[in-house]
């Protein structure tokens, strides 16, 4: 749906939050966006989850399965300002969905389950937050469930995820007897009126019973805000009075810098706290303009580097941080960074090196459109028009052609074949693999070259199946599917010296080329590429395209083992010699000795198999406990630790990929259905001697 055109005016970007809501599943993170749609006014009435009638879940699968699978933006007013608010997956399946969509965002407001505390998925959430620097707050939520604990919940942030939480509001009662909130910066309790479905709240004095405590909790937020501020400390030590609005600025200058983390309380379902938390969207969250400027590559100059501010005059610059396919045109997601987008316009793609049109532009609201004739710096819009960027492309101004940072995807750990039940929709199979492939950077599609397979990969079961579904009911390309297979990697436990030569006549001309060289493992660390390659050629007489022609024969080489095929990780080599001919030698030779110089090398550096360790966390009630600890046991898993959660017991443990397959089912069956798990990739792991026997021969 496409609302008329509306001719924006410029923005005011004090005004502007651009933030996301981002949990463990089922923490509450779609409820909440319902209220905030609905007190904003953007909506007339809630939408709920469990009946399929939310805005942001529109899909079809999500409203079958209760669950958020895509991100999806919508932009809302509260108190005269604009929040341009993203609600992301909890599940850990469709991670990527919240790795785009922080890396666009200028704030977070993660959500926790007053019950759970920190979960799994919360802890990549924050961690993602982490890496992108973004400024958060948190709302403890379902403070009517039974078993909830506030402050329990609040150490869970300290004890798991290393925060600095600074409580602003404390609940009034728990589970049944959850009635409200006592705001600790205003000194007073706050009811909301569930006739009015929450729209409406009453102030009040604070109840004599939390009197106490709430007097003692205002004093610690004063001391602990005091010690980020010079200003504050000073009227601190010399017991002077610290109003609410001194207050409020330092904690909102302290947010910004990630030295606090403003806590919150309530229950969207009930209707209690989400105003409160809009509020704190406001007051601590920043503005496009008040985050740090972002650093851009130049696209010629190499080594130059573009400080880009949040303003709208000047070359523009954006980043596409996701694609949705559709008929007849993708539809493209950007965040500006600076400058003005105007419809009908061309921009210059500093990746590809060719010119992208932006025909049209859209402020979106799930799956609605509002047209608009530009979008400034700091908005987060949507634009048709482009034909050849990706995800992480950067469309700018050719007057200033920059790149930005791109984004980081986690490696798929899984796969299963899919296969037209027709011959003749072959090719609408690859078509369509190819729309998804766009929309979403962490499938992957290959063609096994022993069966001629095609095999479809992913983040997980889940992933894979709502892919599949998608394949079939819209894209309407009905498939076979094989059972799901682990994606193994291969890697060097030891040095291994290998020369690759090539002489070869075609094309009219000899072609030659001599490379010698040693591989050797690399450690993994998580940021870092897999591999490194180190000259140590002769200083003269490699000419440059030379070498890189050799570095782009490693990396092809890589793609493919020696052991089964599998991808090639952690590994350094060390290009030792090159002989050339002055006449005869060419970067395909250079390119092709170099690819068979590497697989000599690794054939004798003793190669291993690795498989995908999958980080398990499963919280169950006491009595299923130990059946339970057996089928992990049973599965090769390592127990890294178990611990209490309220009533629950919580394993971590590390077990292979391999061995997880059909695991949500039999944990059902062990627990009558009321334990839960979670699956995050971890690590790769060494392959016993007798297992890579069976899997490679």
């Amino acid at each position: 749906m496409i609302a008329s055109i509306e001719l924006t005016a410029m923005v005011d970007l004090s005004t502007v939050r651009n933030i996301g809501i981002a949990a463990h599943i089922d923490a509450g993170k779609t409820t909440t966006t319902e209220r905030i749609l609905f007190y904003t006014r953007r909506t007339h009435r809630m939408g709920q989850v469990d009946d399929g009638t939310t805005v942001t879940d529109f899909d079809e699968q999500e409203q079958k399965r209760g669950i958020t699978i895509y991100s999806a933006a919508v932009s809302c007013p509260w108190r005269d300002h604009t929040i341009n608010l993203i609600d992301t997956p909890g599940h850990v399946d469709f991670t990527a969905e919240v790795e785009r969509s922080l890396r666009v965002l200028d704030g977070m407001v993660a959500v926790f389950d007053a019950k759970e505390g920190v979960e799994a998925q919360s802890e990549t959430v924050w961690r993602q937050a982490d890496k992108y620097d973004i400024p958060r707050i948190c709302l403890i939520n379902k403070m009517d469930r039974m078993g909830a604990d506030f402050e329990r919940s609040v150490e869970t942030l300290r004890d798991r995820l290393g925060a600095n939480p600074l409580v602003l509001q404390i609940p009034i009662g728990a589970a049944e007897t959850f009635e409200g909130l006592v705001d600790l910066l205003e000194m007073k309790a706050v009811y909301f009126n569930k006739e009015g479905l929450g729209s409406s709240f009453d102030v009040a004095e604070i109840p004599e019973d939390l009197l106490a405590t709430a007097r003692e909790m205002h004093h610690q937020l004063v001391e602990t805000v005091a010690e980020t501020s010079d200003s504050l400390m000073e009227k601190y030590v010399h017991e002077d009075e610290i109003g609410v609005d001194e207050l409020r600025k330092a904690i909102r200058a302290a947010t910004i810098k990630r030295e606090l983390t403003p806590v919150l309380c309530g229950s969207a379902l009930r209707y209690i706290g989400v105003q409160r938390m809009l509020d704190a969207v406001c007051d601590f969250l920043p503005s496009p303009l008040e985050v740090p400027p972002v650093k851009a590559q130049d696209a010629v100059r190499e080594g130059v580097e573009h400080d880009l501010r949040c303003d709208a005059d000047g070359p523009a610059a954006a980043l596409v941080f996701k694609i949705v396919a559709e008929k007849p045109l993708d539809l493209y997601y950007l965040r500006v960074y600076a400058g003005t987008l105007k419809a009908s316009s061309r921009l210059f793609n500093s990746v590809t090196g060719g010119k992208e049109n932006v025909s049209r532009i859209y402020r979106m609201f799930a799956k609605r459109r509002e047209e608009l004739d530009r979008a400034a710096a700091g908005e987060i819009v949507a634009v048709v028009g482009p034909k050849n960027a990706l995800t992480g492309h950067t469309l700018c101004d050719q007057r200033r052609r920059v790149v930005l940072e791109s984004i980081e995807f986690p490696d798929t750990v899984i796969s299963v074949s899919v296969e037209p039940k027709s011959s003749r929709d072959r090719e609408k199979l690859l078509d369509a693999l190819a729309a998804l492939g766009r929309q979403d950077p962490t499938l992957s599609v290959t063609v096994d070259p022993e069966t001629g397979q095609t095999l479809l990969s992913g983040m997980g079961e889940l992933h894979l199946e709502v892919t599949v579904q998608r394949l079939q009911a819209d894209m309407n390309v009905p498939v076979s599917v094989g059972n799901p297979r682990v994606s193994y990697r291969e890697t060097v436990s030891g040095i291994g010296e290998g020369r690759g030569r090539f002489d070869r006549q075609f094309g009219g001309r000899r072609h030659f080329a001599s490379v010698r060289l040693h591989i050797e493992p690399r450690q993994h660390r998580p940021g870092r590429a897999n591999f490194e390659v180190v000259r140590k050629l002769p200083t003269d007489g490699v000419p440059p395209e030379y070498l890189q022609a050799m570095e782009t024969g490693l990396t092809d080489a890589s793609h493919c083992g020696v052991l089964g095929g599998y991808p090639v990780i952690d590994w350094s080599v060390t290009l030792l010699d090159a002989q050339l001919h002055d006449t005869d030698s060419s970067e395909t030779a250079f390119e092709n000795a170099a690819r068979s110089a590497f697989y000599e090398a690794m054939t004798v550096a003793t190669p291993v198999l690795l498989e995908p360790i999958m980080d398990v966390e499963v919280v169950t009630a006491e009595q299923y406990f130990g059946p339970i600890m057996t089928d992990l046991n049973a599965r090769g898993a390592v127990v890294r630790e178990t611990r209490p959660r309220g009533a629950d017991s919580v394993i971590l443990a590390d077990v292979p990929l391999a061995q997880m397959f059909g695991y949500i089912t039999r944990l059902r069956s062990l627990s009558q259905g009321r334990a839960t798990s979670t699956m995050t990739p971890s690590h790769y792991a060494p392959i016993s001697g007798a297992r890579m026997k069976e899997l490679v021969g």
